[in-house]
C-alpha cells in the first residue's frame, strides 16, 4: 500500500470508518500516537489514528530537536531511563531514521563557574554515558568517545565563549534531529504504508474502551468509531478524555537566534544552571546557521493551551545563562523568536516539575482505554510498544505478535552510503532521505519550486508542494506550522503565509 497521505485518501478512509470495527483506535498523532499506529499496524492489526489538528501539532513540534542518551537521567540515578534512551537513540541513528538523526558534538566549557568537583563528577557521568552507549550496542563510528579539551580546542569549536578563565572543556556526543515534525510525518506515513488510516482534523469528543464519538473538523459531521482496543496518546490533553489521569505539565522554552548572534559555533554547548546540580541550558546550532537555546522547566497551571507561549521570564532566564559564558552577551533584540512546548508529566504529588521522572507510564482505565503519558521524543518507539502490548492484553480478541518496530526503517531511511550517493541537495537528503530526489524533481514541472518560500529561510517551495501531495497537509497553516521550528519565527510565518496559500492553488 502507498505511504502517501493526501486529502483524497483522508476523505475516502473517513467515509469508510463508520461501518467498520478496527482492531486499534489511536487518539493523538504526535510522535507517540504515530508510533502506536505504526507498532500496531506492523503487528498486522487494523488501525485508525485520529487527531483534532495536524500531525505533530502538540508537544512533538516544540522539542529541542535532539535524540539524546539521557545523561541527565543517569546523573539523577535513573539508570533504567538513561539506558532506555541510549538504546532508542541507537535504533534511530542506525536503523529506523539515519537520514533524520546525525551525531552532534557538545562541549561543557570549564569556566570559573564550574568548580573542580563538578568537573570531576560531570566527566565521570559522561564516561558512564559512554558505557551505556556501548551497552546499547551503538558503535563509536556513530557516536565517538567523550574526552577532555584544551582551552584552545574548546574555543575552536565554540568561538563565542569567554576566553578569560576558561580551563578547557568536556566533549561528548549526542544525536541531533533535523526536524521533529518530519520524524512524526515519517512514522505516520510508514504506518499508512502498512494499512493504517491516518486521519487529521478528526476530533474525539468522547472516548470509551470500545471506541469513540468523533467529529470531522472540516465538515462538522459526527459519527461513532468502533474499536476492539483504544489508545489515548494525546499527551498533555490525556486527562481531558480519560478520567483519573492526573498530569502536571511543564513548560520548556527555547530561543531562536539568527546565525549572526553566535558566529562560528560548530558544537552544541552545555551551560550549567547556577545552583542546580544536574541542570544545563543547551545551545544547539542548526544546519542553517540558526541556534536554539533552551530549555526551561516551569510548571503550568490552568487550562492547557493549543499553542503554549514562552514568557518574558523564560526568555530572560535563558539570556542570563548565555551571559554567564559568552564573551559578548546576546541581547533581547537579537532573539529572532522563541517557542515553548509542554511536557506531559504524570503528577507524582511532590517536588518540582524538574524533579518528576521522565519515565513513561501506561495506564488502563476501568473501561479498557489505554493511556500512555510521560517519556520523551527519543523513547517514543518504546512508549508505543508498551502501549500496544497493554492494548493487546486488555482486548482478548486481538491476536498480535511482538513489536517489530526496532528494525523497521521509516519512510526515507537507508544506510549512510546509499544516502550519500543520492542525487539531490544535501539539505533535502537530511530531511527526506531516499525521497529527496523525488522532492527535487518537482522543479522539473516548475523551476521556481527550488526557491525558498522566503529569502534566507531554509524551506523550499518544493517541500510545501511535496507536503500537499504526499504528507497530508490540508492547508497553508499545516505547511508552515510543521516547519516553524526549523527557522520560521512568527514574523516569518506571517510573511510566508500568502506564498503558501498561492502554492496550494497550483499543486
Amino acid at each position: 500500500m502507498s505511504t502517501s497521505l493526501s486529502a483524497a485518501r483522508r476523505a475516502r478512509e473517513l467515509d469508510d470508518l463508520p461501518g467498520k470495527v478496527v482492531d486499534v483506535l489511536v487518539v493523538g498523532l504526535g510522535v507517540t500516537g504515530a508510533g502506536v499506529a505504526l507498532d500496531a499496524a506492523s503487528r498486522g492489526l487494523s488501525v485508525a489514528a485520529i487527531d483534532a489538528h495536524d500531525l505533530a501539532f502538540g508537544t512533538s513540534r516544540w522539542s529541542s530537536k535532539l535524540v539524546h542518551g539521557g545523561l541527565r537521567y543517569l546523573a539523577s540515578g535513573h539508570v533504567d531511563v538513561a539506558y532506555e534512551s541510549a538504546v532508542e537513540r541507537g535504533i534511530l541513528m542506525e536503523r529506523t531514521a539515519p537520514h533524520l538523526v546525525r551525531a552532534l558534538p557538545f562541549v561543557l566549557p570549564l569556566t570559573p563557574m564550574v568548580g573542580r568537583a563538578q568537573t570531576t563528577v560531570t566527566r565521570a557521568g559522561m564516561h558512564a554515558g559512554d558505557a551505556l552507549r556501548l551497552a546499547a550496542g551503538t558503535p563509536r563510528a556513530v557516536l565517538p568517545r567523550p574526552r577532555r579539551l584544551s582551552a584552545t580546542e574548546t574555543l575552536r569549536l565554540a568561538p563565542p565563549l569567554r576566553p578569560y578563565g576558561l580551563r578547557g572543556g568536556l566533549l561528548s556526543w549526542d544525536g541531533r534531529l533535523a526536524d521533529d515534525a518530519r520524524l512524526v510525518t515519517a512514522i505516520a506515513r510508514t504506518a499508512a504504508g502498512l494499512g493504517a488510516s491516518i486521519l487529521t482534523r478528526c476530533r474525539a469528543l468522547a472516548l470509551g474502551g470500545d471506541g469513540a464519538h468523533v467529529r470531522d473538523e472540516l465538515s462538522g459531521r459526527e459519527f461513532t468509531v468502533r474499536a476492539r482496543a483504544v489508545v489515548n496518546a494525546t499527551g498533555v490533553w490525556a486527562g481531558e478524555l480519560v478520567g483519573g489521569v492526573r498530569l502536571r505539565p511543564s513548560r520548556g522554552t527555547h530561543l531562536v537566534l539568527r546565525s549572526t548572534a553566535l558566529p562560528g559555533l560548530s558544537a552544541g554547548l552545555h551551560l550549567p544552571v547556577p545552583g542546580e546540580r544536574n541542570r544545563f541550558v543547551l545551545v544547539i546550532p542548526q544546519e542553517d546557521g540558526r541556534v536554539y537555546v533552551g530549555l526551561t522547566d516551569e510548571p503550568v497551571d490552568g487550562p492547557v493551551p493549543d499553542v503554549p507561549e514562552p514568557t518574558e521570564a523564560d526568555i530572560g532566564f535563558l539570556l542570563d545563562i548565555l551571559d554567564s559564558a559568552l564573551d559578548v552577551p546576546v541581547t533581547r533584540d537579537q532573539v529572532a523568536g522563541a517557542f515553548a512546548g509542554l511536557r506531559p508529566l504524570l503528577d507524582d504529588g511532590q517536588g518540582s516539575t524538574a524533579d518528576i521522572s521522565r519515565r513513561h507510564t501506561v495506564l488502563t482505565s476501568r473501561d479498557g482505554v489505554v493511556t500512555v503519558v510521560g517519556g520523551k521524543l527519543t523513547t517514543y518507539r518504546r512508549m508505543a510498544e508498551d502501549a500496544v502490548d497493554a492494548a493487546v492484553a486488555s482486548a482478548p480478541r486481538l491476536d498480535a505478535g511482538p513489536s517489530r518496530t526496532a528494525r523497521l526503517p521509516l519512510v526515507g531511511a537507508a544506510p549512510p552510503a546509499r544516502l550519500a550517493a543520492l542525487d539531490a541537495p544535501r539539505r533535502l537528503v537530511r530531511r527526506y532521505g531516499t525521497e529527496a530526489p523525488l522532492v527535487a524533481a518537482l522543479a522539473r514541472e516548475d523551476a521556481t519550486l527550488l526557491d525558498p518560500v522566503l529569502p534566507g529561510l531554509p524551506v523550499l517551495r518544493a517541500e510545501l508542494a511535496w507536503a500537499v501531495r504526499h504528507e497530508g497537509a490540508l492547508d497553508a497553516g499545516d505547511l508552515l506550522d510543521r516547519r516553524t521550528r526549523i527557522g520560521l519565527v512568527p514574523a516569518d510565518r506571517a510573511a510566508a503565509l500568502p506564498a503558501a496559500e498561492a502554492l496550494l492553488s497550483v499543486v
